[in-house]
């Protein structure tokens, strides 16, 4: 059982636009992923190949062959079954290789390239194809946001379904397939100039143009689901997905300095590490230093400076409210709420317990020196 109507929708039109792969740009790739053994994720695949173009269903092939397997401008739809056996924490790294290939095949004419020692040459092998993965737990994120998420789970008690039985249902998905294949193949030149409207921005948007295309040319209700699916499935993964760390800390800072407009480097490392749910008190084995702290924040151009606090702290490096102000704006916006009301103190934010700083509500205006003697 698919878990929502949208689950439901995007598969269809993955589905379907695996038949018209010629046509698109992106080729997006379907996570098929669930918490627990038994969900049906395997069985979804099934589905899946009996009704995609040319599929190419696999467990454990080489990288090698998987490249070789693509090489023409309509390759097969690959099909990579346990892939948690490939990506998963026991994997280690020794499939980069094919993780590489996996997010070089989401865009058209990005090749690998290798060298020919037979014929002493240079050879560009071709990367693009849609491509289906089925595991347990998430798969890398580098995939990930290549991709329309589909998260199976175990089937309640009282949620009945009849079961598969390739000998019986086979023909008749066979059949569905040809469909599509007629259906689409006929259309890869309307396809191809298609511009849908899209309610997505970025890399989610490039995943799902081929989706939305496909539901634009099936007309009636089909436009609509498209884009509702499309939506739906993206607000979860990314609502679901793990922060990077310096995206998680520059969320936790924005809540530690609460109404102060700059923080000691200690202070700013106190109330960090005193939030039992972030994983600051901790970090890197001994927990967050001003070394690390500076480190993280740098890649935004954030830096610490020498500011005059008022008493007991005096001068002291220190962040100032204002330089995380963009890096705020860019990488983790406020809640909408807080940012359709602009007048909203930023109490109103998640507070994170720490210590009680005396002297910062009080410190003065920042020395009427230059910024450079003070940086």
């Amino acid at each position: 059982m698919l878990p929502s109507p949208e689950a439901t929708d995007a598969v269809t039109l993955w589905i379907a636009a695996t038949h018209a792969v010629p046509a698109w740009a992106y080729a997006p790739r379907l996570v098929i992923r669930a918490p627990e053994k038994r969900c049906g994720k395997s069985r979804l695949l099934d589905v899946v190949e009996a009704t995609c173009r040319n599929p190419l269903i696999t467990v454990n092939a080489s990288t090698a062959a998987v490249y070789r397997s693509i090489g023409t401008d309509d390759p097969p739809t690959i099909l990579l079954d346990e892939a948690d056996t490939v990506f998963g924490p026991k994997a280690g790294e020794g499939n980069e290789d094919l993780r590489g290939l996996l997010n070089a095949g989401h865009q058209r004419n990005r090749y690998t390239i290798r060298w020919d020692h037979a014929r002493n040459r240079l050879e560009r092998i071709p990367t693009f194809a849609m491509a289906a993965l089925a595991g347990i737990g998430a798969m890398p994120d580098t995939i990930e946001d290549r991709a329309v998420i589909v998260r199976m789970r175990r089937r309640a008690p009282g949620e009945n379904v009849a079961p598969y039985r390739q000998r019986r249902d086979g023909p008749a998905l066979k059949h569905l397939a040809d469909s599509l294949d007629l259906w689409l193949r006929a259309n890869l030149a309307r396809l191809e100039r298609a511009e849908p409207d899209m309610p997505l921005e970025d890399r989610a948007a490039d995943t799902w143009e081929p989706l939305i295309a496909v539901a634009d040319l099936a007309g009636g209700e089909w436009p609509d689901r498209g884009r509702h699916a499309a939506e739906t499935l993206t607000a979860e993964r990314d609502g679901d997905s793990a922060s990077s760390d310096r995206i998680q800390l520059l969320t936790d800072c924005r809540a530690a300095f609460g109404e102060h407009s700059a923080l000691p480097t200690s202070a700013l490392i106190e109330r960090l590490k005193a939030d039992p749910e972030a994983p600051w008190a901790d970090y890197g084995g001994t927990g967050l230093t001003a070394m690390r702290l500076g480190t993280l924040l740098r890649e935004y151009g954030i830096t610490s400076q020498n500011i005059r606090f008022g008493p007991p702290h005096g001068q002291a490096k220190g962040y100032r409210r204002d330089d995380f102000t963009d890096a705020w704006h860019r990488y983790c916006p406020a809640p909408a709420a807080v940012v359709a009301e602009h007048t909203a103190p930023v109490r109103h934010l998640r507070t994170v317990p720490g210590p009680q700083l005396p002297g910062l509500d009080e410190m003065p205006p920042p020395p009427a020196e230059n910024a450079a003697g003070t940086a």
